[in-house]
């Protein structure tokens, strides 16, 4: 018998955008099935003034306490501040930083948002995104070569969003769907330099995806055929004859999160370098 879902609320303090602590919570709060966070997210905290604020708000609704923050006089008054109330608190990067001062041997240098700054790591992930964004569902084929993955897959499998997902770690991805019975641009043939990686999933998970896609489809759009298991299943044999014929990798994204097809693809383009 399955456990009623309780919920618990959750605040997270960072003095920068807060991306650290919602990826550090959610991850956390992912082992528990039973419980769902109420997140409340508070960016940009850099003042006593601010703080006092958010206090105001945890008051109202306590639960569990993640911060990010560099100066050292605000994370002792939250630190205090959730002792007085009770709750329990976490600063998430303090234990790791006091790893790393141990091991290099000299303290952190306490930047507030020192991840985000305008460096040319920036710019290559702003480039990559245009290119993906231009390159999306088959367009400009005929520059594939400046690619450094090329996705592709029968519709569904999840290109769009990883592709996007990978340009965010500035790797230029472009994505081109296959469909049943029409052949590849020749410029992905005898592309050379991409790696080219093949999506799949099983008939069934393909037709549940897109059963919730039909809305806002156009008119005249066969719809029974495209949610069709068997019809599927010969477009997934048909792309699976396709990568097989180039040996181009297959990943099946059936029950992978875009996150962990992210990574399989990473991993594969690592070795082939």
């Amino acid at each position: 018998m399955n456990k009623p879902q309780s919920f618990f609320h959750l605040h997270l303090i960072s003095d920068a955008t807060g991306e650290t602590l919602l990826a550090a919570g959610r991850a956390a709060s992912a082992q528990y099935k039973d419980a769902r966070a109420i997140e409340h997210i508070y960016p940009l905290i850099r003042t006593e003034k601010q703080l006092m604020k958010v206090f105001e708000d945890i008051e109202e609704e306590p639960g569990i306490v993640l911060y990010t923050v560099v100066d050292q006089n605000l994370a002792r008054m939250i630190d205090s501040r959730c002792a007085m109330l009770g709750l329990p608190y976490v600063s998430v990067l303090e234990p790791v930083l006091s790893v790393f001062q141990s091991y290099l041997g000299t303290p952190a240098g306490r930047r507030v948002g020192a991840q985000h700054v305008l460096d040319a790591e920036y710019f290559r992930r702003i480039d990559a995104l245009n290119f993906t964004m231009e390159h999306d569902d088959g367009q400009l084929p005929s520059d594939i070569e400046d690619a450094d993955i090329v996705l592709i897959g029968i519709s569904r499998t999840s290109k769009t969003p990883t592709s996007i997902y990978l340009a965010n770690r500035g790797i230029k991805t472009a994505n081109i769907p296959i469909v049943l019975g029409v052949p590849l641009p020749e410029s992905l043939t005898y592309a050379k330099k991409p790696l080219i990686v093949g999506l799949i999933a099983t008939a069934e998970r393909i037709s549940q995806v897109r059963q919730n896609r039909l809305l806002g489809t156009t008119v005249g759009f066969d719809a029974q055929n495209y949610i069709d298991r068997a019809t599927i299943t010969e477009e997934l044999a048909y792309a699976r004859q396709i990568c097989t014929r180039h040996s181009w990798p297959m990943i099946d994204v059936s029950r992978r999160s875009i996150e962990e097809t992210a990574a399989a693809i990473v991993a594969l383009r690592n070795k082939t370098r």
